[in-house]
């Protein structure tokens, strides 16, 4: 594995961030970590990327120890944090220019390998504009550019598009891509469940400092058993006597979400359900707007594991 963690600690005063947490990363792969509060998932990076020690515990990354060997970690791995590590009076060739003098490239080395991430990333025709000018999801492509000075085999993403704009977080998402088509190994935190459902091939979720669960976005959603029957309706307040209809077709529990105006439920037989809702429901009259089959996603499977409470959107 390039990432191998074993029984992780770490206290802050009498708060546990990491209680004994378990990480194996496959090389050439995303690996989501979500957590509800917050707490463990950043610790874990510090612990990977040797800013912070463990109280105990064992990690390797890039097949480094990272008690031990500290500077062979560092000299493998990039790291791209919550928030922006550019200059932002610079422009995207200098801030790479400046980073690879940083890493004690030569004046024309640090050139060629700025141009070589410029055009990678699509910046190479920002010319001499300052980076304050970008928009957020071009400071965070520049901010991979910069992770990537050095070829890391290993990189460490924060919550990498907190804040950006759906296109901004396209843009981030298809550059995560590229690198792992090349071989790069990613860890990433995020705060996005549909984010991790897009880029991860496995997700472990951390709920008060341990692992409590690990797969294939595929594998935690099956968990929550098959497809699920949504039904939309005009009026919120015909949601209780829709969720009736809906449970009495579907021999299930229905669930409402009166912001959405919506009521699921899962289903064994997907078309026969659907048949029967539009039947009962249009018998019943009701207003429907849509109804619809689908998988679980990824957030419902979170909110099962960690519990539905207000906090339960990881951060």
């Amino acid at each position: 594995m390039t990432i191998a963690a074993e029984a992780l600690r770490k206290r802050f005063g009498d708060k546990t961030a990491l209680d004994g947490v378990d990480l194996a990363v496959a090389e050439g792969t995303v690996h989501g970590v979500l957590e509800p509060n917050g707490a463990g998932k950043t610790t874990a990076v510090r612990i990977l990327t040797t800013l912070l020690r463990p109280d105990a515990g064992h990690a390797t990354v890039a097949g480094f120890d990272v008690r031990r060997s500290p500077g062979e970690v560092r000299a493998h791995i990039g790291l791209v944090g919550q928030h922006a590590a550019v200059d932002e009076v610079l422009s995207a060739r200098q801030n790479l220019e400046l980073f690879g003098r940083l890493y004690h490239l030569s004046g024309s080395r640090a050139r060629v390998r700025a141009e070589e991430l410029l055009t990678r990333f699509g910046l190479a025709d920002t010319g001499k504009k300052p980076v304050k000018q970008f928009s957020g999801g071009m400071r965070r492509r520049l901010d991979l550019a910069a992770s990537l000075i050095l070829r890391p085999r290993v990189l460490f993403l924060d919550e990498p598009t907190t804040g950006l704009d759906p296109r901004g977080r396209n843009e981030v998402w298809e550059a995560v891509r590229s690198l792992v088509r090349e071989g790069t190994t990613v860890l990433l935190t995020t705060q996005y469940l549909d984010e991790a459902d897009q880029l991860a091939s496995a997700v472990s979720v951390i709920d008060h400092g341990r692992v409590i669960a690990e797969g294939s976005p595929a594998t935690l959603k099956s968990r929550l058993g098959g497809d699920r029957l949504d039904v939309v309706l005009h009026d919120v307040a015909e949601l209780p006597r829709a969720a009736e209809v809906v449970a009495a077709v579907t021999d299930a529990v229905a669930e409402t979400d009166e912001d959405d105006r919506r009521v699921s439920a899962q289903v064994s037989d997907p078309l026969a359900a659907l048949a029967n809702a539009v039947h009962a429901l249009r018998a019943a009259g009701l207003a429907v707007e849509d109804v619809t089959l689908r998988r679980p996603t990824l957030d419902e499977v979170f909110l099962h594991l960690t519990g539905d409470r207000k906090e339960g959107v990881p951060a």
